[in-house]
């Protein structure tokens, strides 16, 4: 009898088996395509950031490099009078700053939402989403007219209004809200109050480093948004104060880089795609080194005790 069930049951299995195969295959043929997909751009941004003004015309599309990117970057630098270290400057400056500020005081504001019983509580998380819902550009003649009468101070053309905003943001504060209540282990914090610790301490040393895979995912989030933004330094940055005696050219780098490609009296191609692939060398950094936090925050949310 047994013989007969196991004879029955062998081809159902390799079937399953089969079809469990063809399955993994096709998801991941279309992960592969998709992942083309994405990174076919950049491979030929930075393709043509090697090539020559004259080659990129003669021949528009190339999958081979080529031996100019010194001499793009030189002419980028003398012809469209762009100065890298200055853009890496003011953009680490605004990027760094920000990021640091968005991410501990939304893991403060979501802490004390999922950890503490108030009463407001529901209404400050709802007041929170609905923030999310209002577009930037809709307070951006309110928020320019806000700096430039900021109880006497005339704050445009600084990096202050670029930087301590940052420490309000919704979205982020959803996102850690979320996963508290998902992965967090609050009998922890129980148990550490039990032991006399104090709640900023808790914070501190239990609540920051549980949250760790969700920080360096909003790290990179917040990182690259804050590093890519132009609207809002455009607006506070563009005008006769964005050159200062010390401090030299604030411009950050995605408005160096609109100049660039702006600029109709030099047509460089080949020196525009150096410009924009040295540009984006901080985010890829960036993520390569929080890419492991990443997998190992997917890791941990997969396991159930």
């Amino acid at each position: 009898m047994s013989k007969m069930r196991d004879t029955y049951d062998q081809p159902q299995s390799s079937s399953y088996r089969m079809k469990i195969f063809i399955k993994s295959a096709l998801v991941m043929l279309v992960l592969v395509l998709l992942t083309l997909i994405c990174l076919m751009p950049i491979y030929l941004m930075c393709i043509n950031a090697t090539r020559s003004n004259q080659d990129i015309i003669n021949s528009a599309l190339s999958f081979l490099p080529g031996m100019d990117f010194v001499d793009n970057f030189d002419i980028a630098k003398k012809r469209l009078l762009f100065d890298a270290f200055r853009g890496f400057r003011n953009s680490f400056v605004i990027a760094g700053a920000s990021t640091v500020l968005t991410i501990f005081f939304s893991c403060l504001t979501a802490y004390g939402l999922c950890v503490y019983d108030f009463k407001i509580k529901d209404s400050a998380f709802t007041f929170i989403v609905a923030v999310m819902m209002v577009p930037t550009q809709v307070m951006g003649v309110g928020f320019i007219r806000f700096m430039m009468n900021f109880f006497g101070m005339k704050l445009t053309g600084t990096y202050w209004p670029l930087i301590i905003p940052a420490i309000a943001a919704p979205a982020v504060v959803f996102f850690m809200c979320q996963n508290m209540k998902a992965t967090f282990p609050f009998d922890i914090i129980e148990a550490a109050r039990i032991d006399g610790c104090s709640e900023f301490r808790t914070f501190l040393t239990i609540g920051m480093p549980m949250l760790k895979p969700a920080i360096a995912v909003q790290t990179i989030f917040a990182f690259v948004t804050n590093w890519n933004n132009y609207y809002t330094p455009n607006m506070i940055l563009s005008s006769s104060t964005t050159s200062s005696k010390f401090w030299g050219d604030k411009s950050t780098m995605p408005m160096m880089i609109t100049k660039v490609i702006s600029n109709d009296n030099v047509q460089e191609r080949g020196a525009q795609a150096a410009v924009i692939a040295i540009s984006i060398l901080p985010l890829i950094i960036a993520y390569v080194i929080l890419s492991r936090f990443i997998i190992e925050g997917v890791a941990l949310g997969g396991v159930k005790e």
